[in-house]
Formats: structure tokens, sequence, C-alpha cells
């Protein structure tokens, strides 16, 4: 640098600017020491991501950031044998990749938003997420019915609406029915329609969530609390594409997708003979499995981000609200049991009232139920509390990696180059990592664990 200092770690900020500030701040960034840089952008910035790569800068931080994300990447810096490796990876992508081919255009920087409509929107910033955004792209032409499984509140009817706008039956209106709501006589009506005076009330012929989704997509919400009777129908349904509506007597035949969502545990469900195995192949001809929150932490503070944005400004009092970085810090600690609809509930109290302090001391007051230190908790001081929490993040971070890493390797049957290259980081700095945590293959792969590619 031009001072003569040689910083351990250098953080750059990009900013909305006019055309001029901007073409001076690329003009900087070409002489920042790439070892030692990383550059701070906004979510949407994947063009200035390519030139700052293309410099040889490899760290990238996206707003919104927490504090256990500056310390981890103080960590990595600092750290003689990690940063041996990042700058192996940064000299080996300079010289040997071409400027094109080292970002695909199509691979989100670190996250995916999409727009559904109706402020439905889809974000994946985790490898579980992102490659169920890729199956689904893949779903795009093959039009086959969809079993979506996870627990309740993980975003399973955003999932249908991701399906339904990829597919080919995306021009016509997506249609749904949650199977929970209704008892059984008034669920067949709602699906499949009825004729005047079937029953005490149809007063007029009504057509069934089948027909109004004719050439369309159909979400079957909640279908493991389907009772046998209406399991038995909705097979034949599936089976010919034909239904008849109650109290009616001419079949109708429909081109119907169907997408099916639950938080039952299908496998009990089977065992137990409370839903039909034959419905069950029917509906899973292709099987989608959301992740809880909490083992995607890593999107918890885009989705407070866009949670936030998306607040009516009456809700937010006309000001602006934006999590301390302590409030985000115990937000990623917390486990989150009722995921996307306990954290936006979460967001939009905290921001109707206003209060972080309030907000920290209910996720700590949760957080300590959970792990059943609460007295601990209550009585630590400020700075015990700033000294457990970055300790907290550390190993939450640890876990993480060591989580990604074993699900690499396995997924590689234990090639190390092969899942290096997954991981998108050096083969020298894996094997750094294996010994580190002491990781050894899984059971089912032990038989390849001394298998390896050769340089």
């Amino acid at each position: 640098m031009s001072n003569g200092l040689d910083p351990d770690v250098l953080l750059v900020e990009s900013t909305p600017a006019s055309p001029s500030e901007t073409v001076l701040f690329r003009q900087l960034l070409k002489h920042a020491p790439v070892h030692s840089t990383c550059l701070i952008m906004g979510m949407g910035e994947q063009l200035l991501r390519q030139e700052a790569f293309g410099l040889g800068i490899k760290h990238f931080l996206t707003k919104p950031m927490t504090r256990g994300d500056i310390e981890s990447l103080i960590d990595k810096l600092t750290d003689p044998a990690e940063r041996e490796f990042c700058d192996d990876v940064v000299f080996r992508s300079a010289e040997t990749l071409a400027p094109t081919q080292r970002i695909p255009a199509d691979m989100p920087t670190v996250l995916h938003l999409e727009e559904l409509g109706e402020n439905r929107f889809f974000l994946a910033a985790s490898p579980k997420m992102l490659d169920i955004h890729r199956k689904i792209k893949l779903l795009a032409d093959v039009d086959v019915n969809v079993l979506i499984l996870g627990e309740s509140g993980t975003g399973k009817e955003v999932i249908a609406h991701l399906i339904h706008k990829h597919s080919r039956r995306s021009r016509c209106r997506f249609q749904n029915v949650n199977c929970a709501a209704l008892p059984d006589q008034l669920l067949e009506s709602e699906l499949f329609g009825h004729r005047q005076g079937a029953f005490t009330g149809a007063v007029n012929d009504r057509p069934g969530k089948f027909e109004q989704a004719n050439r369309s997509t159909l979400l079957l919400d909640e279908i493991g609390e389907m009772s046998s009777q209406m399991q038995a129908k909705l097979l034949h349904v599936l089976q010919d594409g034909k239904f008849t509506r109650l109290g009616g007597e001419e079949p109708t035949k429909v081109d119907v997708r169907v997408l099916a969502a639950t938080n039952v545990q299908m496998e009990t469900a089977l065992l137990a003979k409370t839903f039909r195995e034959d419905l069950y192949y029917r509906l899973s001809v292709f099987t989608i499995k959301v992740p809880p929150l909490r083992e995607r932490r890593e999107e918890i503070p885009y989705l407070i981000e866009e949670t936030i944005r998306r607040t009516p400004i009456e809700t937010r009092n006309g000001s602006g609200c934006k999590f301390s970085s302590r409030l985000m810090d115990m937000a990623l600690v917390y486990d989150w049991r009722g995921n996307l609809r306990e954290l936006r509930n979460f967001v939009t109290r905290t921001i109707v009232l206003g209060d972080q302090e309030a907000a920290v001391h209910e996720l700590e007051t949760m957080i300590a139920a959970a792990d059943g230190v609460g007295q601990q908790v209550r009585s630590a001081g400020v700075a015990d509390r700033a000294s457990d929490m970055r300790e907290i993040v550390r190993e939450f971070k640890d876990r993480t990696e060591v989580q990604m890493i074993q699900e690499a390797l396995d997924a590689a049957r234990w090639n190390r180059r092969h899942a290096a290259k997954s991981l998108k980081i050096s083969y020298r700095g894996l094997l750094y990592k294996i010994q580190r945590h002491g990781l050894t293959p899984s059971g089912e792969v032990a038989e390849y664990s001394a298998r390896d590619s050769v340089a």
C-alpha cells in the first residue's frame, strides 16, 4: 500500500455511488493487497464480484452480515495455515481459469432470491436450498407429481409455487387446498365439486379444485392428515385423471399436475397404515425434503433482511429497522423450531415493539430454556455474555464446516480431490481440515476411504 502498511485484513465496502465514483472504486481495487482484502457488497452486485475475483480478490461478505461473519473471516486470514491454503486457491484460480469461467453466470454469488408474487419469495443461500432450486429447474420439463416433505413452517408451499412457476403450466392459475382444514364431505366437495342439491346448502353447481386446476398445478397441503376414505378417492383420480362431482353422474376428465406437502413422517405413517402405500408411490414420483431453518442458519440474516424490507411502512411506524449485531448473533444461535413462520413472526414483533434489547432477552430466554442453562445465562454479565456469544458462534461455524466437509467427502466416496472441488477449496486445505477435525469415512463409504485421485 502507498503508506507502507501491510494490513492483515482490509475490509472494503461497496456502496451505491455515481458512475464516476464507481469507476474510481474499481481502479482502487486493482491496487488492493489481494491476499488480505475482503470486499463487502450488496446482494445483487454479481458483476462487481466477478471483476474483483478476476483481480485475485477471493474473500467476500454480503450485506446484511453479522459480527460472527467478520470474526470468521479474521480467523481465516490471520491463521497462517488457513491463509496459506486460501492463497493457494487464489493463485490457482487466477492462473488456470479464463475470466469467463471463474463464476458461471447462472451461479448465485451468495444467495438466490426469486419473486413468486403476492409477496412470496424463494430464498436460497445454503447448499441444501440451492440444490433444491437446481432440482426444481430440472423438473421444469418433467411433468410428474412431487411430494414435498418438511417440518411445519419450512416453506413447503413456497417450494410448490416455485415448481409451478418453472413448469410448462405456469400460464394457468396455481390452485391449492388444505386437506387438514375440512371434514371429509366438505373436502370431497372442495376437491371434486358438487351438483345442486347434493347436500344441505348446495344451492348451486360448483366446480372443485381439480376442475379449476385443469392444465395447471394443484397443491394438496397437509395431505398426511387426509382420511383413508379420501385417500382412496384421490388415488382413483390420480390413476385415470377422472372424477365425479358430488351428486353427479357423468365423470369429468382433467389434466392436473398434483403436488402434495406434509409435515408427517411418511415412513411412520406407512408402517402404521394411516397412509396408503399405493397413494404414497403415486404422489412421490419425485420427493423434495425441505430442511429446517436450524440446518441452514446461513440464510437467517437474509431472511430477516427480506422480512424487514417487505414489512409495510405503517407497521414500521414510518422508520427503518436494522437488527443489531448482538440480536443477529442470537437469531443465528436459536433453533427456530417453528422455522420460517416463527422467524417471520419474531421479526414483525420486534419491528412493532421497537425494542431490540427485549428481543435479545426473549431469544436468550428461549435458548436457555432449550439448553437447560437458564440460570447461567441470566446471571452472566454483559462482557461474559459477549464472550460466550463469540464462542457459541465459533462452535457453530466449526460444526457447520465439519458437516459440510463430511457430506462432501461421503458424496465423493472419499475421493479428496473431487470433494475439494465441490467445496471450492484447495486440496491441501481439505487435507488440513480433515486432520484438524479428525474426520473419518462413515460406515457406508468406509471401504472407499483409502481411495483418492492421483494428481
